[in-house]
């Protein structure tokens, strides 16, 4: 059970303007704030969470290194815990990068993050300069008041639990020799029994990446939750995905990147999420790398789902391997009860005090 109070604030570097935007984010809420680098790391299991980071030019410092090492090294560090990042940058450079690190190392040691936790702001703000427009105020104005919704959603938040929870498998690889495939089948082997699985594959249809249409052609299509391009998208996952409470996405490493028609149906999403929101979905993955850099893909497929379309990150939201010939996933040394705690991890997560051990 996550606790409520008090909301742990945890700096690292300093500068005046987020020292202000804080002020303005934390106005009349209880709180404890620890600076990296002037104390030991606090108890980070059982909290709420906010990451309050500033970065030099070069994007890190020796306590946000310490704090990375510490949570990658520590596998129950945030056990139970939820939380969510405000960072603010000197340059244009590495904001992203950090929340897309810092959010994967939390995730692996037991920590939770609700969809969209970043609010970042690089040193010029343009970065907010489109939702200051929307919001019609200056980057400036919008960048405290970002900060302060992004506490209060931490606050609130309250992951869902479901009866019977209903899981899209969504994958692009052939049966005969994915073993992103085969990991994933031997997954879903475990949780069929307690949820209901649609499966969807990417490599049937045409599928059409995004081409950046103007915002007024795409939230004139989005009003039916269509997307001008239309096809099996529109026809089929779009519908899946609304329906879903979990998201289950089977990612091989391509180059150290999602492959094409995965990062298309992302892209895609952006059609759907001007009308939706996918805050009460969780985001499930399994990474197969035929050498090494599953961590890179799966901080892709936070960073785009969790940290930009809203999708909900649970406690160790991928299972990454690293296997080359067709089937040799199966055979990696102790696979099988990795495969079983990430099966179990899922249950919990979905199904609460009505989850059974497999």
């Amino acid at each position: 059970m996550i606790q409520r109070a008090p909301l742990l604030v945890l700096r690292a570097g300093r500068s005046k303007r987020l020292d202000a935007v804080l002020a303005q984010a934390l106005a009349g809420i209880p709180c404890e704030e620890v600076y990296l680098g002037k104390a030991h790391i606090p108890q980070l299991s059982e909290r709420r969470v906010l990451f309050a980071l500033s970065l030099g030019e070069y994007g890190l410092d020796m306590d946000i290194c310490t704090l990375l090492i510490h949570l990658r090294r520590n596998v129950s560090a945030m056990e139970g815990s939820a939380a969510v990042m405000l960072i603010d940058g000197e340059g244009e450079l590495y904001t992203k990068q950090l929340a897309r690190m810092l959010a994967h190392a939390a995730n692996a040691a037991g920590c939770t993050f609700p969809g969209k936790p970043l609010v970042e702001g690089t040193g010029s703000l343009s970065n907010l300069h489109v939702t200051a427009k929307r919001l019609g105020v200056t980057p400036e104005q919008a960048y405290p008041l970002l900060a302060r919704a992004l506490v209060e959603r931490l606050l609130a938040f309250q992951p869902p639990h479901f009866a019977r929870p209903h899981i899209l498998l969504l994958h692009a690889s052939a049966h005969a020799t994915s073993n992103t495939l085969a990991l994933g089948a031997a997954v879903c082997d475990h949780l069929r029994d307690a949820c209901d699985m649609q499966e969807i594959s990417l490599q049937n249809g045409e599928i059409h990446d995004c081409r950046g249409c103007s915002y007024k052609t795409c939230s004139h299509f989005a009003q039916t939750n269509e997307c001008f391009y239309g096809g099996s998208i529109v026809k089929d996952v779009f519908p899946a995905l609304m329906e879903a409470n979990a998201l289950f996405l089977l990612c091989p490493n391509y180059n150290d990147s999602v492959s094409a028609n995965i990062m298309a149906f992302i892209n895609r999403l952006t059609a759907l999420l001007v009308n939706n929101s996918l805050y009460d979905k969780y985001l499930y993955a399994i990474v197969v790398s035929g050498y090494s850099g599953s961590d890179l893909v799966a901080q892709q497929v936070l960073g785009a789902l969790c940290l930009n379309k809203t999708l909900m990150l649970p406690p160790r939201f991928c299972l990454a391997e690293t296997a080359n010939d067709p089937g040799s996933a199966m055979r990696v040394p102790g696979v099988q009860a990795r495969i079983n705690a990430f099966a179990h991890g899922i249950r919990e997560q979905l199904l609460g005090s009505q989850a059974v051990a497999l």
